[in-house]
């Protein structure tokens, strides 16, 4: 295959279209702004919880981005074994929310959170080869269990943002902040079906504007604040002191990094599912040594563990703009955010609940792509269709019960705390049982193969001659020689050469 060029070609991987500076600019910002509040989420969450002073959270918010725009710049256009170049949105993590605040409230303070986040980074960029090499155990079962799961994890984020974000401010479930929302959501709609192809790619941005301007005039947007602070600011390299590192911080960032890789592994196979191209190991394990390499550069910052935003790969769902230089200018927005907190202030104004309202196209589509995933699954007399149950049941326990493992041991409740991760391991595990060590499967492995029906189609049993017989899984004619069977449904039955067409071939 090719790799990027100005112009696209049939050749050409659909990541490497370069749409012009107009149009990667404005599907940039789409990018940037869908997964803002999130990237500054974190940040928020631990400075708080630091007893930082507004000032230097506000420094902590300024690093996330600086550090997401250059971890983003880097898994899209890429270096020698380092980035996937696929559209990927790069951020701090939620994986580690926990894990970094239980280290600050056993006294190891900012330094030892970000020490344990670089040690553990270069332990995940070490073992990278390993991960790279499970590609084969990621077929579209299992992708499209995880890509469901994605989606189905984000729909409560979309419903805080719905509801107003902030679940202590006296507004938050208001009826005024779910009619913003519905507005959003019915103009992110009406885009998509009224609107030029230009206009439908951009429904979600434009959505925002719109919604944002209708909270102005409602007097439910407050710019006043964008003016406070400085314009420009440098993120200060080791401003919250020299990282300290504890072996017990260490460790439980470890988890963290094992959790990271794992979805990781699943947003590079989801995206690269939705955009139709190839991901190899090669190029699995060059994204996942960019996540490392960006966790381990993010603490020099003041930041954290970087990794996909999977709610961006709903963005390219949704919009279906598989260029990786659209995202790519998305990671300079970030870059120009973090070194100019006056444009942060301004997207930061946006309110939460024009967020919720396209958060809920956006989530869905993810899910929706999942679910057109798995419809390529065979699911005839085998256990795929358990495997997919159990998996989404299971990815469903921390999103239905958040407090289900909190009586776990802490390295369990880490791992599986994340519907995404639990689902992406199960359905791993339950493949590699069923479909990978096949011993002892019987030809009727559940309830439910056993009550579906049975049927062949005509077409086939019309190819067979009288004396064909199978075996060892081949079929021979009567003379003994061997019909070819093909996947390739141009063959007519009946043709000379007798290809047998293999209808509906399990995908493992």
């Amino acid at each position: 295959m090719k790799t990027s060029t100005a112009t696209t070609s049939a050749e050409q991987r659909p990541e490497d279209e370069n749409l012009g500076i107009g149009a990667n600019m404005a599907y940039g910002l789409q990018h940037v702004l869908t997964m803002y509040g999130g990237i500054v989420a974190v940040p928020l969450i631990l400075g708080q919880a630091a007893g930082l002073a507004p000032a230097d959270i506000g420094l902590l918010i300024a690093a996330s981005l600086f550090a997401g725009g250059l971890a983003t710049l880097l898994q899209t256009i890429g270096i020698p074994f380092f980035g996937c170049q696929l559209p990927l949105v790069q951020g701090v993590s939620f994986a580690g929310v926990a894990t970094m605040g239980a280290i600050l409230s056993n006294g190891g303070g900012m330094p030892a959170v970000l020490g344990s986040v670089m040690a553990a980074s270069l332990i995940g960029l070490l073992i990278t080869p390993i991960f790279s090499r499970v590609i084969r155990f990621f077929p579209p079962l299992v992708t499209g269990v995880v890509i469901t799961t994605i989606g189905l994890t984000l729909m409560p984020v979309a419903a805080r943002w719905v509801m107003g974000g902030n679940s202590h401010s006296p507004d938050f479930g208001s009826m005024a902040n779910i009619g913003l929302a519905a507005i959003t959501f019915v103009i992110v709609l009406v885009l998509s079906k009224l609107g030029s192809a230009a206009i439908s790619r951009l429904s979600i941005l434009l959505a925002m504007v719109i919604g944002t301007l209708i909270a102005v005039a409602l007097g439910m947007a407050d710019f006043s604040k964008v003016a406070e602070g400085p314009l420009l600011a440098m993120p200060s390299p080791f401003h919250f002191g020299m990282p300290t590192f504890q072996i017990a911080a260490i460790i439980s960032m470890c988890i963290v990094i094992m959790v990271t890789l794992v979805e990781t592994s699943a947003d590079i196979l989801a995206v690269g599912e939705i955009i139709d191209t190839k991901v190899d190991s090669k190029r699995l394990g060059n994204g996942l040594r960019a996540d490392m390499l960006s966790s381990m550069i993010a603490p020099v910052f003041g930041s954290f563990t970087q990794s996909a935003f999977a709610q961006n790969v709903g963005l390219v769902a949704v919009t279906g703009v598989k260029s990786r230089f659209v995202v790519a200018t998305g990671g300079v927005f970030l870059v120009v955010l973090g070194l100019l907190p006056v444009m942060g202030r301004v997207i930061a104004a946006v309110p939460t609940s024009v967020l919720g309202g396209a958060g809920i196209v956006l989530f869905g589509t993810v899910a929706a792509s999942g679910i057109r995933t798995l419809s390529k699954v065979d699911y005839r007399n085998n256990m795929n269709l358990i495997i997919v149950a159990a998996s989404l049941g299971f990815g469903m326990i921390p999103i239905a019960a958040p407090n289900f493992y909190d009586h776990f041991p802490t390295w369990f409740g880490t791992i599986f705390h994340s519907g995404i991760s639990s689902a992406a391991i199960m359905a791993i595990l339950l493949n590699l049982a069923f479909n990978h060590f096949t011993t002892g499967n019987s030809d009727q492995q559940s309830v439910f193969v056993a009550a579906s029906e049975r049927t062949l189609r005509v077409q086939d049993i019309a190819a067979l001659h009288d004396g064909d017989y199978f075996q060892d899984g081949k079929l021979y004619d009567i003379d003994g020689k061997e019909i070819p069977l093909t996947n390739d449904s141009s063959h007519a039955s009946g043709q000379s050469k007798r290809p047998l067409e293999v209808a509906g071939a399990s995908e493992h």
